[in-house]
């Protein structure tokens, strides 16, 4: 069962499709940032199960160099699929906007001391609707820092 309300089941999650969708197709050139919205970037990882190439649209926030994405689901009691992928191999790539970035994931819960600070500024930059998700759910929801390699 979804944890979705009627507008983001309906309204939101359509148009998230199709920002996807539009972001995919041009390699980032469209789609990274739109205005009033986050900035987006595609996550690549390895599938966990499958050891398959997959790719998400994530919003993210920066911290310093580092990107931060949040493992939410949209408050499901689940965490979505690429949460496992970077679990298993945290070595992977990420594009924001045309730029293609090896990174490395690291996982951050709330037993870290630097859980909460992060957890502000990803919410802040997501207008305080990952408050909403956490309500939602039982589970904490994680962060993963995502550091660029150096070259």
């Amino acid at each position: 069962m979804s944890n979705l309300t009627p507008v983001e089941q309906f309204v939101l999650m359509p148009f998230l499709r199709l920002h996807d969708t539009i972001y995919r197709k041009t390699d980032g050139r469209i789609g990274h940032r739109i205005p009033g919205m986050p900035p987006s970037l595609l996550l690549h990882t390895t599938g966990a199960k499958t050891g398959r190439p997959r790719t998400t649209t994530l919003t993210y926030a920066k911290d310093g160099d580092s990107y931060l994405i949040v493992a939410s689901k949209g408050g499901d009691d689940r965490n979505p699929a690429w949460y496992h992928n970077l679990r298993k191999s945290p070595d992977c790539e990420i594009s924001a906007g045309p730029r293609r970035i090896a990174v490395t994931a690291r996982q951050v819960g709330p037993d870290d001391p630097d859980y909460a600070r992060l957890w502000d500024i990803v919410n802040k930059n997501n207008g305080n609707r990952y408050n909403g998700y956490q309500s939602r759910t039982t589970r904490p929801i994680p962060i993963f820092v995502l550091k660029p390699l150096k070259k």
